[in-house]
């Protein structure tokens, strides 16, 4: 194994890393843009489409920890090339699919694999860059997720509408067969000692034990998740259903959206770096998503137009927190035990994530958008003194 690389690889390993992640995000929330369609065209009610988009998010979490135990047993090259290869497969069956039940499988089995990119990526770009930088690569590494919801926005809910479910389903499939294929030629798995080496001895102690440091940003990450789902699930349907839009002109503000969200979480993470500190920022974010989604619900309640801006200003705002705590669970567990930290992480995000389609979705239609906008405030808000700021580590 490579104990030095050259700069301009280490940039191409982060550039691969986005990719695999975009892949995953791109399968696992862009069937959200399906909804209109599922509804309009094959009858479904918004619960009932809610349950078939949550199914990669299940997936999701139901394998989350599992990648990540295999990340920290196997290396990062390994699990990302296989992940991203039954991903693309499962992404043919989806399109291939004649039935709901089939659907739902398909992407229930696409979900479960591409959850593999979410250690395995991240643990790369920690791996091959000093921590002074971290906070900037990982911002740029956790654009991925937002420019993969993007992408699917802009494109999903047309081709669906033109062609059908089905031909949509074909993208998502595509994407991660790409990405195999550069992880294969590109990833190099980042250096780290020996389990034997006495030298390792600190970093395969549990960082679980004796404190409540990580379980407190599991917390906070929860919390914060579900005003990010919201508008990630329901803004595009909000647009069509609520303010008269076309699938095209809402897929292109949505796609807008997550270009700057990706913007937002670089500039997060750069000012992480600035600050040294992952956690004041992350506190200031949730402090932020609280007021911006009380703002979101009184603006439509009162039918202003300046909703949709509000609308923009929450998708970056409510994405900008997960490369600060990415970051900042993958330093303090380190390189034996971030697998399973961030898998952790993850799984009780998704976990989350995989509740609001079908009990927002609900709540939507028995209340309306702005008291389910009103709701989710609520998380950010109890986020806020969980944040365990005082505990953090000083970045060198």
């Amino acid at each position: 194994m490579k104990t030095e690389i050259s700069a301009g690889r280490r940039w191409a390993l982060l550039a691969v890393s986005m990719i695999a992640q975009a892949a995953s995000a791109f399968f696992s929330h862009g069937v959200a843009f399906l909804i209109p369609e599922l509804q309009g065209r094959l009858g479904l009610t918004l619960v009932e489409a809610g349950v078939v988009v949550a199914m990669p998010t299940i997936g999701i979490m139901l394998t989350l920890l599992a990648w990540g135990v295999a990340v920290d047993r196997f290396g990062e090259r390994r699990v990302l090339v296989i992940g991203t290869g039954l991903t693309a497969a499962c992404g043919v069956g989806a399109a291939l699919s004649s039935s709901m039940i089939m659907l739902s499988v398909f992407l229930l089995f696409g979900g479960m694999a591409a959850a593999s990119t979410n250690a395995a990526s991240g643990r790369v770009v920690v791996g091959w860059f000093p921590p002074q930088r971290r906070g900037l690569t990982m911002g740029i590494r956790q654009m991925a997720q937002p420019l993969g919801v993007g992408l699917a926005a802009l494109s999903v809910p047309t081709i669906a509408a033109g062609y059908g479910v089905s031909a949509a389903l074909w993208l998502p499939a595509i994407l991660a067969a790409v990405a195999t294929i550069l992880c294969l030629v590109v990833v190099i798995d980042p250096v780290r000692l020996a389990r034997t080496d006495p030298a390792a001895a600190e970093q395969l102690a549990n960082p679980y034990r004796g404190s409540g440091f990580l379980w407190r940003i599991h917390a906070v990450s929860v919390l914060l998740v579900v005003p990010q789902f919201m508008v990630w699930t329901f803004g595009l349907v909000w647009l069509i259903t609520d303010r008269g839009w076309s699938p095209g002109a809402a897929g292109t503000l949505i796609a807008i959206t997550q270009l700057l969200g990706a913007l937002g979480r670089i500039a997060a993470g750069q000012l992480s770096d600035r600050v040294r500190s992952r956690l004041r920022p992350l506190r200031w974010v949730a402090i932020a998503a609280a007021i911006t989604m009380l703002l979101l619900a009184a603006t439509d309640q009162l039918g202003w137009s300046v909703a949709i801006a509000v609308l923009v200003l929450a998708t970056v705002i409510t994405v900008a927190d997960n490369g600060l705590a990415f970051t900042s669970i993958a330093e303090v567990a380190g390189p034996f035990w971030s697998g399973r930290a961030l898998g952790a992480q993850n799984t009780a995000q998704f976990l989350a994530g995989s509740l609001v389609p079908p009990v927002l979705g609900g709540v939507i239609t028995v209340l309306g958008y702005p008291l389910a906008f009103a709701l989710t405030a609520l998380c950010p808000m109890i986020a806020v003194p969980l944040v365990p700021v005082r505990q953090e580590r000083t970045i060198a």
